[in-house]
């Protein structure tokens, strides 16, 4: 049977995480134009508290009167009652986050059909925004929870289909440069759900999707539950298909559904993380950890291998 639109007998929230969370709780019991709209306000926090209720559904492909009631689904008078608690996000983030946003749509507004040129400012000021929401959104005992199972983990798989595939393949490479054992678990040969099959409690896997989730990237999370193996998700939203059974879960919220989906703050965020493993895996360095590159990696072993040959002439 479909599901129906009930208000939650919680109390209506009075500020950001606690609508976030209630609407996370109650999205399975929605129908499915609210659960559009559910999925549209917690990706897009930013918009939901700074523009128009009109905008706000010609963005979320809906009518002004679904938004309403949608709010009132939740125990609130009405969209501005909702749109008020967004707002407070906003209100009480790091100082100078909003002047900073104000800023950035003001550069953004300036710029206007400005042809390629402005094609691309417009893309480097998104990308600055999506980081500074990264920076406010991620935290620190998740980068450490995540950096212990890295370490920890016998085999490190990871999962990335369609726009995610070059995270994962990014994720792959530096982890591999650390000395991790990386299996990347690529749609090639069709044999990818077969290769997750394999994980135990003791591996990890990294799950990487948004919107629209890659169904074998789902599958193959599933598999891991199956297999108790821990999951490290980085996807858009608390309500994404990978963020139930995620033993560590990253969001990193996008900005609109266009081609222009920029990758900056999901491949930022996988950099971070290789760091902080690096830092697990170099206890006694007294310097930022590093990742080495391959032609560092090859420059040591021919070292090596002169230094073995100088020592095997002497004897």
């Amino acid at each position: 049977m479909p599901a129906k639109d009930k208000r939650p007998t919680s109390p209506t929230p009075k500020n950001y995480e606690g609508i976030v969370n209630l609407i996370t709780r109650e999205y399975p019991h929605l129908s499915a134009g609210f659960q559009q709209i559910a999925r549209f306000f917690t990706q897009n926090p930013n918009i939901i508290a700074l523009e128009s209720i009109n905008s706000i559904a010609a963005q979320c492909g809906t009518h002004p009167s679904s938004l309403v009631r949608f709010a009132q689904n939740f125990g609130y008078s009405g969209f501005k009652q909702l749109q008020a608690v967004f707002q407070t996000r906003l209100a009480t983030a790091a100082p100078g986050f909003r002047e900073r946003l104000s800023a950035l749509e003001g550069e953004l507004s300036r710029n206007e059909e400005r042809g390629n040129l402005g094609h691309l400012r417009q893309l480097v000021v998104r990308d600055i925004a999506a980081l500074q929401d990264l920076l406010e959104g991620v935290a620190e005992q998740d980068l450490e929870a995540t950096a212990r199972l890295l370490v920890k983990a016998e085999t490190i798989y990871i999962a990335g289909q369609l726009r995610s595939e070059p995270i994962a393949s990014f994720l792959r490479y530096v982890l591999t440069m650390l000395g991790r054992r990386v299996v990347l678990l690529d749609p090639a040969g069709g044999l990818a759900q077969e290769m997750a099959a394999t994980m135990t409690s003791r591996d990890v896997l990294v799950a990487i999707a948004f919107r629209h989730y890659a169904k074998e990237v789902i599958a193959i999370a599933d598999v891991a539950v199956s297999t108790s193996a821990p999951i490290i998700a980085i996807t858009d939203s608390q309500l994404s298909p990978l963020a139930k059974d995620a033993r560590v879960l990253f969001t990193v919220p996008e900005d609109e559904y266009t081609f222009s989906r920029s990758l900056a703050a999901p491949m930022c965020l996988v950099q971070c993380i290789a760091v902080a493993t690096a830092a697990l895996l170099q206890p006694g360095r007294d310097v930022t950890p590093r990742i080495p590159t391959v032609t560092e990696i090859a420059r040591d072993r021919t070292g090596d291998s002169k230094r073995r040959s100088k020592a095997s002439a002497k004897l």
